[in-house]
């Protein structure tokens, strides 16, 4: 085995740092910082994740509650038969969503700068 000269664990130091700076840059799903709520396909409204918060959405079905606590969100309660969007549970990383078709309501967690939806070339 070869030992390590000064310039080998130096050339290592820095391109272990390079490699966690850019990890830290580029990563970017991280944490979740706004809720998107819709019904019947429009924004009702869009709540801090960092807040508290329950609210109520009027759906054709009924209503649907939606709970935010410690930084993430969920579907509390919905009228739908199968409860797929109750079973989703608390969602908290960007472009998580929990859908209920049959009350036409929707989550979605947003980051503070959106991605691009679609991109041409």
């Amino acid at each position: 085995m070869i030992p390590l000269r000064a310039g080998d664990a130096l050339a290592l130091l820095l391109g272990a740092a390079l490699v966690v700076a850019s990890a830290l840059h580029f990563w970017r799903d991280g944490i979740g910082e706004t809720l998107r709520v819709r019904a019947d396909g429009r924004v009702v409204e869009d709540l801090p994740l960092r807040l508290n918060r329950t609210l109520s959405v009027p759906g054709p079905l009924g209503t649907t509650v939606v709970e935010v606590r410690n930084g993430r969100a969920r579907i509390a309660t919905d009228p739908s038969p199968r409860q797929y969007c109750v079973r989703h549970g608390w969602l908290s990383r960007p472009g998580e969503m929990a859908i209920c078709l049959p009350n036409r309501t929707s989550i979605e967690v947003l980051r503070r700068q959106q991605e691009y939806d679609s991109l041409g070339y």
